[in-house]
């Protein structure tokens, strides 16, 4: 696998295609789409999750994630971020950290409130506090604490200003205020592979590297991984979203548009939200180099919609290294 610091070795440029050639650590020639992910904003918050121990914050985190993978059809975005020692949270216990995103503020409010309450709260052991700091805070706990009918009380955490509201198990925690912030969601690139199976371990290096090795950003999708890829629109219904024909596979032969090749049997995607877009792209390169390693990658694309769905853009150039100016000057296609 490459590191993050390494660059792939460009082998050529195929102007027709649009295409840069990369020699892959296993001597493939990896096609790399000279395109970008078009990235759109969206207001995030992102919540500390502590128990008693790993167990049980990774519970909640998981049942606090769920049906968020995106604001298309599911409520919020939403996943895991990274597991949080114990000597580095609030009160010395094992936690989770977790990011929520939605199209404002005040649905994001909402959001933290239902899941908080109902998957957090409800947890055995948990604490909920806030994980950003941001410039809007909201007031998710001084609204939950209402649940504890009047027998809540003002409580410390770390030297947090937080809720303590009494349940069957003891007392549940919550901080008072959570930031939110305007931040970057939509990032992604696909991963065309010959098998299902190289490309499904190739997806899954990207995700393994994009965890240990690209923070204060998740991957909302299950495990990491999306399989059904959408279009704006439809071509037959009324619908605002459907499959996006193009990258399927099992219809190259039949629409005109595809863009998968003929020793392609599959293709993934990496969807990345971030709190900065330096963050995504930096998850974009970590990911997309991991992918690159694994054989029988044949292409790496990325998803956009020519510029009008968002004003945040992150190169797949970049992420492989192409550092030129001008590379269409300086590498050209190798002669047949």
């Amino acid at each position: 696998m490459l590191s993050n610091t390494q660059q792939l070795e460009i082998q050529g440029y195929d102007e027709n295609e649009k295409m840069f050639l990369v020699k892959s650590p296993s001597g493939e020639i990896v096609k790399v789409h000279d395109t970008f992910a078009e990235m759109f904003p969206l207001w995030a918050s992102r919540i500390l999750i502590t128990a008693q121990n790993e167990k049980w914050a990774q519970i909640a985190a998981d049942v606090t994630t769920g049906f968020a993978t995106s604001v298309i059809m599911a409520p919020a975005e939403a996943a895991i971020e990274r597991s949080v020692p114990a000597d580095q949270t609030p009160d010395n216990r094992p936690g989770m950290l977790i990011q929520i995103y939605n199209r404002d503020r005040f649905e994001l409010k909402n959001q933290l409130m239902q899941r908080i309450g109902q998957c957090i709260m409800t947890c055995p052991t948990t604490k909920a506090l806030n994980g950003l700091t941001g410039k809007r805070t909201l007031n998710v706990g001084s609204s939950l604490r209402y649940f504890g009918d009047g027998f809540q009380k003002k409580a410390l955490v770390g030297g947090r200003k937080c809720w303590k509201i009494p349940v069957m198990e003891g007392n549940f925690f919550v901080e008072d205020g959570f930031g939110a912030m305007e931040a970057v969601a939509g990032g992604n690139f696909m991963i065309f592979a010959k098998t299902p199976e190289q490309c499904l371990k190739a997806a899954e290096a990207a995700v393994e590297a994009i965890r240990a090795n690209a923070p204060d950003v998740i991957m909302p999708f299950p495990g990491g991984v999306c399989r059904s890829g959408s279009k704006a629109g439809s071509l037959k219904y009324k619908m605002k979203a459907s499959t996006n024909e193009a990258y399927c596979p099992t219809l190259r032969t039949i629409v005109p548009n595809t863009v998968v090749p003929e020793n392609v049997e599959c293709v993934l995607e990496i969807v990345l939200n971030g709190l900065t877009l330096d963050a995504v792209e930096n998850a974009m390169k970590v990911g997309v180099l991991a992918s690159i390693a694994v054989p029988g990658v044949v292409k790496i694309s990325a998803g956009n919609y020519g510029g009008k769905l968002g004003p945040f853009k992150a190169f797949l150039k970049d992420a492989i290294g192409v550092v030129e100016a001008d590379p269409k000057e300086k590498v050209k296609a190798p002669k047949a």
